[in-house]
């Protein structure tokens, strides 16, 4: 008997069956792949826009205009002043009929507690006087604040009395939303209306300024050695597995390292930029090496072969040739860890950047946190209005990343032109 030809073993409904199943199969696979596309992209939208929503309110503050009594020798004063008694004065002006002392207590609780250190920054500033009255606007407490974010609806601690107080403010038109400039130019604070990220920001950029110089020039070297120079051995065996389980190794283990080596042994400043940032280099390190060494591997051998061919010398071979192909796969793996190590909290907990700091640090060996760390401390707090500020601090840290990332995007592209 003759073979049946193609095109009949193609229509035979055995065949067509096995096709048919074979294409059901991969249109499940497609829609299996695009569904789990969208549920990702679903999810990091609930979630942006969850944070988005939340982190709004902490660059908006609620104020309240008070006209203040200033004494003319606390003008020409040139020592330190206490506004304080001055703001429950005028506040207690604008309600004559609170005489009692629990009421007192409850009118000077609608004003933040460092309403009296704006007054003394408008002093010092040399503000307008008129009559020995100035008319400032102050930051109100942060219930206050919540109350009038929430529209009214959800008074929180405060009392009907407080409620009525401020909805007489409102109609006096001495109540505004305004932005919030402590958040982005102050400190931490106990004060939910008074904290800022400005401190914790500082820290931030110093201690990856610190992992930056440290990791970069020790990971590429590291990375064209292995590569490039040193010849295949147990030893160097014995290096390449120890890089590769580094990199998997939890990131609490580099801060009990740290804490090991550079507060115990060297004896450096707790809670500094730079003892965080020698510790999260020692984190950031194999991850370097490793993406440095795949992208000096990803250059053409060809390239090598033919620098050699025209009297190049190994280190010349590398400076011109490898190395400029081999930056923008390095770049990336830089910011990548980098970003990692923007992110880490539980290293720096480990050295004592969980510290509650106020002051905003000046150089690499004072006391500071970090945003993820102050993140942590906000979400444990149990005030309210620190949950609005978790948001914004976490919005602000992915612009930090963002921004990051488009450095190196194009710085990537430069070099990727220059080529």
């Amino acid at each position: 008997m003759s073979e049946p030809s193609p095109g009949a073993r193609w229509a035979a409904p055995a065949m067509k069956a096995r096709l048919r199943r074979r294409h059901r199969a991969e249109g499940l696979f497609h829609l299996v792949g695009a569904g789990a596309i969208a549920l990702a992209m679903l999810s990091l939208g609930v979630l942006l826009v969850t944070i988005g929503v939340r982190g709004f309110g902490a660059f908006r503050t609620s104020e309240i205009r008070l006209d203040v009594a200033i004494p003319a020798e606390a003008i020409l004063s040139e020592e330190r002043i206490d506004a304080r008694p001055w703001v429950r004065s005028a506040l207690r002006e604008l309600f004559p009929d609170v005489s009692d002392r629990r009421e007192r207590r409850e009118l000077g609780s609608l004003m933040s507690r460092g309403a009296g250190s704006v007054v003394e920054r408008e002093v010092a500033r040399g503000l307008e006087l008129e009559s020995g009255v100035a008319s400032i606007w102050l930051p109100a407490d942060d219930e206050v604040d919540l109350y009038r974010k929430s529209g009214g609806t959800t008074p929180g601690r405060l009392s009907e009395r407080q409620v009525a107080w401020i909805d007489r403010l409102e109609e006096q038109g001495r109540v505004r939303s305004a932005f919030s400039t402590s958040f982005l130019s102050s400190g931490d604070s106990r004060e939910p209306e008074l904290a800022g990220i400005w401190g914790a920001l500082v820290g931030s950029f110093l201690t990856l300024a610190v992992t930056l110089a440290i990791v970069f020039p020790l990971g590429v070297s590291a990375a064209i050695h292995l590569e490039e120079f040193a010849s295949r051995s147990r030893w160097t065996d014995l290096i390449e597995v120890n890089i590769n389980n580094l990199a998997a190794v939890p990131s609490i283990v580099f801060g009990l390292l740290g804490l090991a080596i550079f507060l115990n042994v060297l004896n450096l400043p707790r809670s500094a930029p730079l003892v965080g940032g020698l510790t999260l280099s020692l984190m950031t390190l194999p991850t370097l090496i490793i993406a440095s060494r795949v992208s000096i591997q990803a250059v053409p051998p060809s390239i090598r072969e033919a620098a050699r061919g025209l009297g190049a010398s190994p280190l010349q071979v590398v400076v011109h040739h490898v190395l400029p192909l081999a930056m923008p796969g390095i770049l990336t793996g830089t910011i990548i860890g980098m970003a990692r190590a923007l992110g880490e909290t539980a290293p720096l907990l480990m050295i004592g950047m969980v510290a509650f700091v106020v002051d905003v640090p000046g150089s690499l060996t004072d006391a500071s946190t970090a945003l993820p760390v102050q993140i942590f401390l906000w979400a444990d707090s149990p005030e309210r209005a620190f949950v609005e500020k978790t948001s914004g601090a976490i919005l602000v840290l992915l612009l930090f990343l963002v921004a990051m990332n488009a450095v190196a995007i194009t710085m990537r592209r430069r070099f990727e032109k220059q080529l």
